[in-house]
């Protein structure tokens, strides 16, 4: 999956699902990649943590090769809930990466393990708490406002982390790939001067506005074949 998604960016992929109709979910502002340049996509591997590192040794134990561990931890600033030990068994199992809706520690040994993780930061304090667990607790992972489980797909790199339906993933790939030849042809016409606005035809929807001001520039592009915002 990485490698399908090796030449797309998350915004793209974000895009592509408007494109389509997929409802768009990312993580929060702030989630993002431990070590620069990281990025990862592949089946969510959902888990609640509860205080323990228990649940996710749990979880490795149904992890397909090339999964990412999605964690809910409440999106919880005053605790990291995953290190260096819990970091290296995931990529033991199997795990291609991590998305956690909280924080991590032992940053130096995370970024020499090498494998992907995005988090909100750094936090020496592990969790003094233990909650107790759900029964969803490997079933399904909150991050932000979004719930997504092992039918979504998982898309992230330095602008994010973005999740896709896995029944819609061929669909909204195929609407990226779309999307990015377009725009790297459009940034190599204006690299060579022909600005975006000639491409784009952008008088003749200015002049279309002013006599329809339902007229939209997304609708514009559809008609000329441009890409910008979707």
């Amino acid at each position: 999956m990485l490698k399908e998604f090796a030449d797309l960016s998350t915004p793209v992929v974000a895009d592509a699902c408007l494109r389509v109709g997929v409802g768009l979910r990312a993580a929060p502002v702030g989630v993002a990649a431990v070590t620069a340049g990281a990025r990862v996509a592949g089946r969510v591997l959902p888990v609640r943590h509860y205080g323990s590192v228990d649940v996710f040794l749990e979880a490795y134990g149904a992890a397909r090769d090339g999964d990412v561990l999605v964690i809910d931890n409440g999106g919880r600033t005053d605790e990291a809930c995953i290190g260096d030990l819990a970091v290296l068994e995931a990529r033991a199992a199997g795990v291609a990466g991590i998305v956690v809706w909280g924080l991590h520690r032992d940053t130096p040994e995370l970024r020499e393990i090498g494998l992907p993780v995005f988090s909100y930061g750094a936090l020496p304090l592990g969790p003094v708490r233990l909650d107790g667990r759900e029964p969803e607790a490997l079933v399904s992972a909150r991050v932000g406002p979004h719930l997504v489980g092992t039918d979504d797909v998982v898309c992230a790199d330095a602008d994010g982390v973005v999740f896709v339906p896995a029944g819609r993933l061929e669909e909204v790939l195929a609407a990226a790939e779309g999307i990015a030849r377009t725009e790297r042809s459009q940034a190599e016409r204006i690299a060579a001067g022909d600005t975006l606005r000639r491409q784009t035809a952008f008088d003749e929807y200015l002049e279309r506005r002013a006599a329809d001001p339902a007229y939209s520039f997304r609708q514009h592009l559809r008609r000329v074949g441009g890409a910008i915002e979707e």
